[in-house]
Protein backbone atom coordinates (compact mmCIF):
# COMPACT_ATOMS: atom_id res chain seq x y z
CA UNK A 1 0.00 0.00 0.00
CA UNK A 2 1.05 3.20 -1.12
CA UNK A 3 -0.28 6.33 1.08
CA UNK A 4 0.49 9.52 -0.93
CA UNK A 5 -0.29 12.70 0.76
CA UNK A 6 -2.96 14.53 -0.21
CA UNK A 7 -1.85 18.24 -2.30
CA UNK A 8 -1.98 21.60 -0.61
CA UNK A 9 -3.01 24.74 -2.02
CA UNK A 10 -2.58 28.01 -1.13
CA UNK A 11 -5.00 30.62 -1.66
CA UNK A 12 -3.78 34.21 -0.97
CA UNK A 13 -6.54 36.99 -1.00
CA UNK A 14 -6.17 39.89 -2.97
CA UNK A 15 -5.37 43.08 -1.16
CA UNK A 16 -8.59 45.23 -1.32
CA UNK A 17 -7.89 48.70 -0.10
CA UNK A 18 -12.16 49.30 0.56
CA UNK A 19 -11.49 47.31 3.50
CA UNK A 20 -9.55 50.52 5.32
CA UNK A 21 -10.40 52.01 7.27
CA UNK A 22 -8.50 55.54 8.76
CA UNK A 23 -6.91 55.38 12.50
CA UNK A 24 -8.06 58.02 14.30
CA UNK A 25 -5.99 60.99 14.10
CA UNK A 26 -3.30 62.27 17.42
CA UNK A 27 -5.13 64.29 20.27
CA UNK A 28 -1.79 66.37 21.09
CA UNK A 29 1.27 67.60 18.73
CA UNK A 30 3.67 65.17 20.46
CA UNK A 31 1.81 62.08 19.19
CA UNK A 32 0.82 63.90 16.34
CA UNK A 33 4.38 64.36 15.49
CA UNK A 34 4.90 60.76 15.76
CA UNK A 35 2.19 59.81 13.72
CA UNK A 36 3.48 62.22 10.62
CA UNK A 37 6.71 60.34 10.88
CA UNK A 38 5.62 57.23 10.84
CA UNK A 39 3.54 57.17 7.86
CA UNK A 40 5.96 59.37 6.09
CA UNK A 41 8.70 56.68 7.12
CA UNK A 42 6.84 54.12 5.06
CA UNK A 43 5.91 56.10 2.50
CA UNK A 44 8.88 57.60 1.14
CA UNK A 45 11.21 54.24 0.50
CA UNK A 46 11.19 52.26 -2.62
CA UNK A 47 9.18 48.92 -2.64
CA UNK A 48 6.75 49.53 -0.14
CA UNK A 49 4.00 46.86 -0.36
CA UNK A 50 0.91 47.47 -1.06
CA UNK A 51 -1.12 47.01 2.11
CA UNK A 52 1.53 48.96 3.67
CA UNK A 53 1.59 51.91 1.67
CA UNK A 54 -2.25 52.22 1.41
CA UNK A 55 -2.55 52.42 5.41
CA UNK A 56 0.36 54.21 5.34
CA UNK A 57 -1.27 57.02 2.96
CA UNK A 58 -4.55 57.02 5.05
CA UNK A 59 -2.62 57.58 7.90
CA UNK A 60 -0.67 60.41 6.69
CA UNK A 61 -4.08 62.24 5.54
CA UNK A 62 -5.25 61.89 8.74
CA UNK A 63 -2.74 63.31 10.18
CA UNK A 64 -2.24 66.08 7.42
CA UNK A 65 -6.03 66.76 7.95
CA UNK A 66 -5.56 67.17 12.09
CA UNK A 67 -2.29 69.41 12.05
CA UNK A 68 -4.49 71.87 9.36
CA UNK A 69 -7.29 71.82 11.92
CA UNK A 70 -4.90 72.86 14.55
CA UNK A 71 -2.51 75.28 14.23
CA UNK A 72 -2.23 76.37 17.29
CA UNK A 73 -0.12 72.90 17.35
CA UNK A 74 2.41 73.87 14.66
CA UNK A 75 5.37 75.03 16.78
CA UNK A 76 5.21 71.88 18.36
CA UNK A 77 4.74 69.15 15.74
CA UNK A 78 7.09 70.48 13.41
CA UNK A 79 9.71 70.68 16.23
CA UNK A 80 8.78 66.92 16.99
CA UNK A 81 9.92 66.35 13.45
CA UNK A 82 13.22 65.46 11.51
CA UNK A 83 14.57 68.32 9.74
CA UNK A 84 13.61 67.13 6.52
CA UNK A 85 10.43 66.61 6.92
CA UNK A 86 9.39 69.92 8.91
CA UNK A 87 8.58 71.66 5.61
CA UNK A 88 6.75 68.81 3.91
CA UNK A 89 4.54 69.08 7.25
CA UNK A 90 4.03 72.61 6.22
CA UNK A 91 3.56 72.80 2.95
CA UNK A 92 0.60 69.89 3.60
CA UNK A 93 -0.74 72.06 6.41
CA UNK A 94 -0.86 75.34 4.25
CA UNK A 95 -2.24 73.57 1.64
CA UNK A 96 -5.16 71.62 3.80
CA UNK A 97 -6.41 75.12 5.26
CA UNK A 98 -6.36 76.44 1.97
CA UNK A 99 -8.73 73.98 0.88
CA UNK A 100 -10.78 74.25 4.07
CA UNK A 101 -11.47 77.90 3.63
CA UNK A 102 -12.37 77.18 0.09
CA UNK A 103 -15.42 75.17 1.22
CA UNK A 104 -16.24 77.13 3.44
CA UNK A 105 -18.96 76.09 6.15
CA UNK A 106 -19.76 72.51 6.82
CA UNK A 107 -22.78 70.89 4.73
CA UNK A 108 -25.41 69.94 6.59
CA UNK A 109 -26.26 67.27 3.85
CA UNK A 110 -24.59 64.37 2.35
CA UNK A 111 -23.96 64.61 -1.14
CA UNK A 112 -24.89 62.15 -3.86
CA UNK A 113 -21.80 60.70 -4.83
CA UNK A 114 -20.62 57.22 -5.22
CA UNK A 115 -17.11 56.28 -4.30
CA UNK A 116 -15.29 54.14 -6.30
CA UNK A 117 -11.72 52.83 -6.44
CA UNK A 118 -9.48 55.17 -8.35
CA UNK A 119 -7.53 54.07 -11.74
CA UNK A 120 -4.26 52.24 -10.59
CA UNK A 121 -1.16 54.87 -9.62
CA UNK A 122 0.81 52.96 -12.86
CA UNK A 123 -2.01 54.08 -15.50
CA UNK A 124 -2.92 57.46 -13.98
CA UNK A 125 0.93 58.57 -13.70
CA UNK A 126 1.88 57.59 -17.20
CA UNK A 127 -1.71 59.87 -18.38
CA UNK A 128 0.42 62.57 -16.59
CA UNK A 129 3.44 61.95 -18.13
CA UNK A 130 1.34 61.99 -21.59
CA UNK A 131 -0.64 64.67 -21.26
CA UNK A 132 2.48 66.55 -20.23
CA UNK A 133 3.95 65.82 -23.41
CA UNK A 134 1.22 66.79 -25.39
CA UNK A 135 0.45 70.18 -23.67
CA UNK A 136 3.87 71.25 -21.83
CA UNK A 137 1.75 71.59 -18.47
CA UNK A 138 4.06 69.32 -15.64
CA UNK A 139 2.90 66.03 -15.13
CA UNK A 140 2.71 67.18 -10.65
CA UNK A 141 0.29 69.73 -11.76
CA UNK A 142 -2.35 67.90 -13.22
CA UNK A 143 -1.33 65.20 -10.50
CA UNK A 144 -2.57 67.81 -7.73
CA UNK A 145 -5.48 69.17 -9.50
CA UNK A 146 -6.69 65.30 -9.83
CA UNK A 147 -6.13 65.40 -5.88
CA UNK A 148 -8.02 68.26 -4.98
CA UNK A 149 -10.88 67.64 -7.31
CA UNK A 150 -11.70 64.14 -7.01
CA UNK A 151 -9.54 62.23 -4.62
CA UNK A 152 -8.31 60.98 -7.97
CA UNK A 153 -10.88 59.81 -9.60
CA UNK A 154 -12.73 58.58 -6.44
CA UNK A 155 -15.51 61.03 -6.38
CA UNK A 156 -18.12 59.79 -8.80
CA UNK A 157 -20.63 62.47 -8.85
CA UNK A 158 -21.45 66.20 -9.95
CA UNK A 159 -20.06 69.64 -7.79
CA UNK A 160 -22.47 71.82 -6.73
CA UNK A 161 -21.51 74.18 -9.98
CA UNK A 162 -22.18 70.47 -12.10
CA UNK A 163 -18.80 69.99 -13.01
CA UNK A 164 -18.56 65.96 -13.61
CA UNK A 165 -15.39 63.14 -14.14
CA UNK A 166 -12.56 62.72 -12.63
CA UNK A 167 -10.78 65.98 -13.47
CA UNK A 168 -14.10 68.15 -12.60
CA UNK A 169 -14.93 69.50 -16.38
CA UNK A 170 -18.22 71.31 -16.84
CA UNK A 171 -19.92 70.40 -20.13
CA UNK A 172 -19.72 73.33 -21.75
CA UNK A 173 -15.95 73.32 -20.72
CA UNK A 174 -15.46 69.81 -22.13
CA UNK A 175 -17.11 70.43 -25.28
CA UNK A 176 -13.96 73.21 -26.00
CA UNK A 177 -10.94 70.74 -24.41
CA UNK A 178 -12.16 67.66 -24.23
CA UNK A 179 -12.20 64.39 -26.42
CA UNK A 180 -14.22 61.59 -25.59
CA UNK A 181 -15.95 60.69 -22.53
CA UNK A 182 -16.07 63.48 -19.49
CA UNK A 183 -15.88 60.41 -17.22
CA UNK A 184 -13.13 58.83 -18.59
CA UNK A 185 -10.12 59.37 -16.22
CA UNK A 186 -7.64 59.06 -19.80
CA UNK A 187 -9.27 61.53 -21.28
CA UNK A 188 -10.12 64.01 -18.63
CA UNK A 189 -6.18 63.99 -17.98
CA UNK A 190 -5.72 64.71 -21.56
CA UNK A 191 -8.48 67.98 -21.67
CA UNK A 192 -6.95 69.48 -18.06
CA UNK A 193 -3.60 69.77 -20.12
CA UNK A 194 -4.86 71.05 -22.98
CA UNK A 195 -7.40 74.02 -20.76
CA UNK A 196 -4.24 74.74 -18.56
CA UNK A 197 -2.04 74.97 -21.98
CA UNK A 198 -4.91 77.07 -23.53
CA UNK A 199 -4.73 79.54 -20.27
CA UNK A 200 -1.13 80.18 -19.48
CA UNK A 201 0.40 76.63 -18.85
CA UNK A 202 3.55 76.15 -18.50
CA UNK A 203 4.75 79.57 -18.18
CA UNK A 204 2.37 80.69 -15.62
CA UNK A 205 0.86 78.51 -14.08
CA UNK A 206 -0.87 80.77 -11.58
CA UNK A 207 -3.17 81.94 -14.33
CA UNK A 208 -4.00 78.15 -15.77
CA UNK A 209 -4.75 77.30 -12.51
CA UNK A 210 -7.09 80.22 -11.98
CA UNK A 211 -8.40 79.99 -15.01
CA UNK A 212 -9.39 76.09 -13.48
CA UNK A 213 -11.12 77.39 -10.77
CA UNK A 214 -11.17 81.16 -9.85
CA UNK A 215 -9.57 81.15 -6.35
CA UNK A 216 -6.50 81.55 -5.14
CA UNK A 217 -6.55 79.63 -2.34
CA UNK A 218 -7.28 76.91 -4.74
CA UNK A 219 -4.19 77.74 -6.41
CA UNK A 220 -2.08 78.04 -3.61
CA UNK A 221 -3.50 74.48 -2.79
CA UNK A 222 -3.21 72.56 -6.11
CA UNK A 223 0.86 74.55 -6.17
CA UNK A 224 1.65 73.08 -3.16
CA UNK A 225 0.29 69.33 -3.80
CA UNK A 226 2.43 69.75 -7.02
CA UNK A 227 5.58 70.88 -5.23
CA UNK A 228 5.08 67.92 -2.80
CA UNK A 229 4.81 65.49 -5.32
CA UNK A 230 7.88 66.91 -7.08
CA UNK A 231 9.81 66.77 -3.94
CA UNK A 232 9.94 63.13 -3.35
CA UNK A 233 9.58 59.75 -5.85
CA UNK A 234 6.95 58.35 -3.23
CA UNK A 235 4.61 61.24 -2.72
CA UNK A 236 2.16 60.68 -5.29
CA UNK A 237 1.71 56.77 -4.30
CA UNK A 238 0.90 58.08 -1.00
CA UNK A 239 -1.93 60.47 -2.17
CA UNK A 240 -3.01 57.73 -4.00
CA UNK A 241 -3.94 55.83 -0.82
CA UNK A 242 -5.90 59.33 0.55
CA UNK A 243 -9.24 58.81 1.12
CA UNK A 244 -12.57 60.94 0.64
CA UNK A 245 -14.03 62.76 3.41
CA UNK A 246 -16.47 65.26 3.83
CA UNK A 247 -17.03 68.03 6.31
CA UNK A 248 -20.09 67.93 7.99
CA UNK A 249 -22.16 69.89 10.62
CA UNK A 250 -21.44 67.11 12.98
CA UNK A 251 -17.72 66.49 11.66
CA UNK A 252 -15.78 65.22 9.41
CA UNK A 253 -17.24 62.20 7.66
CA UNK A 254 -15.11 59.51 5.61
CA UNK A 255 -16.33 57.89 2.62
CA UNK A 256 -15.13 54.58 2.37
CA UNK A 257 -15.14 52.98 -1.04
Amino acid sequence: TTTTAAPTTTTTVPFDPATLRPPAPASDPVALAEQIAAAEATIRPPGVAAPDLASAGLAQQVAYRQLGDHPEWDAAVLAGLPPELQPIAATHAAARRDLRALTGSPSTEMPAWRIQAPAPAADLVAWYHEAEAASGVPWQYLAAINLVETGIGRIHGLSTAGAQGPMQFLPSTWEIYGEGDIEDPHAAVLGAGRLLAANGAPGDMEAALFSYNHDNRYVRAVSRYAELIAEHPGAYAGFHSWGIWYWTTVGDIYLPI
